[in-house]
């Protein structure tokens, strides 16, 4: 590819900010090859975290690890990547892009390589971990790619699709892991990521991004930010990712950890306030309109939490695996695709609030839906619930997504790394919040079940007699003493109670989401409603006029040469 001085662009095709690559005039097939590799590196970037997560089970037996220890393999990925876009974004603007296209690249096919020979809890860790760094970096070409792949009217539109495609992984992820694993081998898993790698390896020599313009953007204060806010964050993370595992108040480093990370946190947050040109603008981050939108954006992920945490692991409960879920999940693919469609085809910059209200009130639909299970539920009985939650979480994303944008541009591109970074942040922290947030519950129901059940299973019951008996008569051809079949159906009969204890609980769980979404509606209403009074401008609308005004400014200008 010819150097980037080389080029020369019209003004409105050079680059919208530093680091960020030109947007020449793209012949058709050129555009179908740059969308074609967006949702290749989209789904390979996000099926790096989402093939360990639903399968925790064969990494445990595989690396030999207790549950406490296989979540730190998640949790170490959400460390780097969480915090890999407070500097990668900066990284791109004063080196360039090529470069970090070409560093990203090296370190998730190296990262997906060493997945082949780890055999160790530590370097499963030190794996993850880059893999999370390289993740970071993928989730920005895809987003790069994919508005490459629009015409200048709709470039919008690449980055909603940029910012959902990802969002599929989780649910491929489950459809094609018992194909994967049906040799027994964890590995696996990562022969197909590693071809993944190389494919995005491939497609991206054969078709570069267009070059980029670069700012020296790194100061020196900027390492003091840095410094606090990533130990503070992976704090934060391990203290939730652990939480609900090793139980709150059963380990006292959780306590020190929590506060500490805090700590950090504010320190950084309150050092970025006072200096001249912040990493992190806290004055704009502060504003009314920003702190609302990411309340809402942390407010649906956790309630989102409910298709990981509740439906999964109900099903899980009643003894359903990865391979009696492919139906379900594909299911979800197809209402994430059509919710990504809708999102397209509704979005009107005059009321781009509206589709947020929508995605809430169809995720309150959902738990509702599921909270009538029983012993008797299996996957099609979470068709309608799943797929209206796969739906919501699209359309929310892609609609918050554009907003944050619009406001962002607006506030001045100087801007642009502060939206980026607690926009991820919100993601990550509602993520685990949610998941932290409904285990716990979930866990603190069972024990109330349990215990309402419990004393309920009385001897002088007639029916407890008959169902510790008919739970012997299963074991009678392996166990031939009376007394041991007897306690082998008590047994059974205890393992019965609790299923049917964590049952009634994922069903509060169910409840508790449908009744927070519902609050979350209301809320929304009130929200646009007073936009409405104020007769607040949409930022969509705003931005679009000032775009129109600037292209018709620079008609006339010389086209200028990136360097």
């Amino acid at each position: 590819m010819a150097q980037a001085a080389d080029y020369q662009f019209k003004p409105h095709e050079r680059p919208t900010l530093p680091g960020s690559p030109a947007n020449p005039d793209h012949p058709q097939a050129r555009r179908l090859a740059y969308f074609s590799i967006g949702v290749l590196i989209g789904l390979a970037g996000g099926l790096g975290n989402a093939l360990v997560a639903v399968n925790l089970p064969f990494a445990q037996g595989t690396l030999g690890l207790g549950p406490d220890e296989a979540s730190w393999l998640t949790a170490a990925y959400l460390m780097t990547n969480t915090m890999a876009n407070l500097v990668l974004v900066k990284y791109r603007q004063q080196f360039g892009l090529q470069p970090f296209i070409r560093w990203m690249l090296a370190i998730y096919v190296v990262a997906t390589v060493f997945h082949l020979f780890v055999h160790g809890f530590w370097s499963a860790i030190a794996v993850r971990a880059a893999g999370g760094l390289a993740g970071s970096g993928l989730s920005s070409l895809t987003v790069l790619y994919l508005m490459q792949a629009m015409p200048a009217a709709k470039r919008l539109a690449g980055l909603m699709i940029g910012i959902t495609v990802p969002q599929i992984a989780t649910p491929l992820a489950r459809v094609i892991s018992p194909t994967l694993l049906i040799s027994g081998d964890w590995h696996m898993l990562y022969w197909f990521e590693l071809g993944l790698a190389l494919a995005c390896l491939a497609a991206i020599v054969a078709l570069p991004l267009p070059p980029s313009e670069r700012a020296k953007v790194f100061e020196r204060g900027d390492a003091v930010s840095i410094m606090l806010l990533v130990p503070g964050m992976s704090l934060l993370i391990a203290v939730l990712s652990q939480g609900r595992i090793e139980w709150w108040t059963a380990r006292a480093w959780m306590g020190y950890a929590l506060a500490a990370g805090m700590v950090m946190v504010v320190c950084a947050f309150v050092f970025e306030h006072y200096r001249r040109n912040p990493l992190i603008n806290t004055r704009w981050l502060g504003t009314r309109e920003i702190v609302r939108l990411m309340a809402i954006a942390a407010a649906v992920r956790v309630l989102l939490s409910e298709q990981a945490v509740g439906s999964v692991g109900l099903l899980t409960v009643v003894g359903m695996t990865n391979e009696q879920m492919v139906g379900l999940n594909l299911v979800i693919i197809a209402a994430s695709i059509a919710g990504l469609v809708t999102a397209l085809l509704t979005l009107n910059p005059a009321n781009v609030a509206r589709p947020i209200t929508v995605s809430l009130a169809m995720i309150a639909l959902g738990a509702f839906l599921d909270a009538s299970a029983t012993n008797l539920t299996r996957p099609e009985n979470f068709y309608l619930s799943q797929a209206l939650i796969g739906f919501a979480s699209v359309l929310f994303l892609a609609q918050a997504m554009v907003i944050g944008l619009a406001r962002t541009l607006l506030a001045g591109p100087r801007n642009f790394v502060s939206f980026i970074v607690l926009f991820s942040m919100s993601q990550a922290l509602g993520g685990l919040v949610g998941g932290a947030l409904l285990g716990t519950f979930q866990v603190v129901r069972e024990k109330a079940h349990s215990a309402e059940i419990v004393q309920s299973i009385v001897m002088t019951d007639p029916q407890v007699p008959a169902r510790i008996a008919a739970g012997g008569r299963l074991v009678a051809r392996t166990v031939g003493d009376p007394v041991l079949r007897n306690a082998q159906g008590a047994a059974l009969l205890s393992q019965q109670a609790s299923r049917e204890a964590n049952i009634l609980a994922f069903n509060d769980v169910f409840l508790l989401i449908g009744v927070l979404a519902v609050i979350a509606v209301i809320w929304s209403i009130l929200v646009r409603w007073r936009i409405r009074r104020s007769g607040e401008e949409s930022p969509l609308i705003t931005l679009q006029r000032m775009q129109q005004q600037a292209a018709a400014d620079g008609a006339a200008s010389t086209p200028a040469r990136t360097s």
